[in-house]
């Protein structure tokens, strides 16, 4: 009776020792400041278009809309970086980020509401931000005051950097 109750206050302090190591990092990634809530569909639908939603005249275009099932999605923690975004997986003790995203690889593509059962993967009030990332499709989604932080970055490059800001 003794070992049962030891090996269980032992699974108890665990989970919390476990639950405070993710509460730890968290606090140290955002301590830095420039930090905002950012999920990453690390899955792209094979059929993902890179065409931008709008051509240069600001008209729709005819690029396909993928159905979305709502897979692939990561919540995480997104931190400017000088030129790039820093971007952390929440459920993660890793001390670097997953994924770096520097500023002059990001093609924006458009934007949309989250469909489906994406609704049930993303935090409430998400929008989704198609992008290129080395030509390869890449998808994120953020609050709405995070997407106009993020897209003021993107606009704000150098001279002489080429941004493409849908």
């Amino acid at each position: 009776m003794v070992l049962a109750l030891v090996v269980c206050a032992a699974v108890v302090v665990l989970a919390v020792a476990g639950l405070v190591g993710f509460a730890v990092r968290r606090r140290l990634i955002q301590r830095v400041g420039g930090t905002f809530d950012c999920s990453y569909r690390l899955k792209m639908p094979a059929d993902a278009s890179t065409q931008p939603d709008l051509d240069e005249n600001g008209q729709p275009t005819s690029a396909p809309v993928p159905q979305t099932d709502g897979k692939g999605w990561v919540f995480g923690i997104g931190r400017y970086s000088g030129d790039s975004i820093e971007w952390f997986r929440v459920f993660s003790y890793a001390p670097r980020p997953r994924r770096v995203l520097p500023r002059t690889e990001i093609e924006v593509l458009g934007r949309r509401y989250p469909q489906g059962q994406e609704e049930l993967a993303l935090l409430s009030g998400s929008v989704v931000l198609r992008c290129l990332h080395k030509g390869a499709p890449l998808e994120l989604a953020m609050s709405d005051d995070a997407l106009t932080g993020f897209l003021a970055w993107l606009e704000a490059a150098p001279p002489g950097q080429r941004v493409n800001v849908a």
